[in-house]
């Protein structure tokens, strides 16, 4: 948990950038993108869910706002049910934009060979380097066959106390540790939070097989119901991005904000400016 010490010491840096959720113009004011952190030891970007209930050309056009170039992809923006042509139209759109491409997903994988390998064709033209995914535990052996032939990563999505399968990372660490090293985590810091769960010492238990991050706030350490703006709630930020550095973490860290759907931008504006603000001072 974020101490009010901690808070205090990161403020002075992160309240300049975090300024910006002051001033965005709510009434559909033209607003100039958020700049960038210059080469940042860590790959701050966005999960498409955050858009969910946008297109993907606006949210693309969001994107540019934040001043983000690196995205994950829900299938709501790259349709799972399209045929190939499509998907590799919007991925050369969505490269047109300037952006890198990170991974897509969540994925529900049932232990379906023929249905698993059409995930992973999707994958292919989509130019997803990695997918995230809830799997059947069955399908683990015929996932990891075709990261293999693909040669697309697979990260596990841990989804907190409901998820029966892979409530915690460790839960799904234990399942892939030893099978091939395409094969690895998404860490959610807020179901993982949730669970109980240190996020920062499961961050560094799952080290080698964390390929992928999904970063929200919490005013409750307990509620599913409680997401604020990263920076507001319970989850120590400094100490994660201190962490995902010493451990040469090298995934993106993907916004994923999930409330106020029918007008996200304020707020991941409000939270992208306290991510950067953080890293640069934990990287003085």
């Amino acid at each position: 948990m974020t101490t009010d010490r901690s808070r205090r010491q990161f403020f002075t840096t992160a309240v300049a950038a975090a300024a910006w959720a002051s001033v965005w113009p709510r009434s559909g004011v033209e607003a100039h993108p958020l700049a960038a952190t210059p080469a940042a030891p860590l790959k701050l970007g966005v999960a498409s869910y955050s858009m969910r209930e946008f297109s993907l050309d606006q949210a693309l056009e969001m994107a540019k706002t934040l001043g983000v170039t690196r995205m994950t992809f829900k299938d709501v923006h790259i349709p799972r049910t399209d045929p190939p042509e499509a998907t590799r139209a919007l991925r050369a759109k969505i490269e047109a934009a300037g952006i890198t491409i990170m991974g897509g997903g969540t994925i529900t994988i049932p232990n379906n060979p023929a249905q698993i390998e059409k995930e992973f064709v999707y994958a292919k033209n989509a130019g997803f380097p990695l997918i995230y995914v809830d799997p059947e535990p069955a399908a683990l052996d015929t996932i990891e066959r075709l990261a293999k032939s693909y040669d697309i990563r697979v990260a596990i999505h841990n989804h907190g106390p409901e998820d029966k399968r892979w409530p915690r990372p460790q839960d799904a660490y234990a399942a892939i540790k030893s099978r091939d090293k395409r094969l690895g985590l998404c860490i959610d810091v807020g179901h993982t939070t949730r669970t109980g769960t240190d996020a920062v010492q499961a961050c560094r238990e799952c080290r080698d097989r964390l390929y992928d991050m999904h970063v929200k706030d919490l005013a409750s350490q307990t509620e599913k119901e409680s997401q604020v703006e990263v920076g507001r709630g319970v989850i120590d930020f400094p100490g994660l991005f201190r962490a995902l550095i010493e451990i040469g973490y090298q995934g993106q860290v993907g916004l994923e904000y999930e409330i106020n759907a029918k007008n996200p931008l304020p707020g991941m504006i409000e939270s992208m400016a306290y991510m950067r603000g953080v890293l640069a001072a934990v990287t003085k």
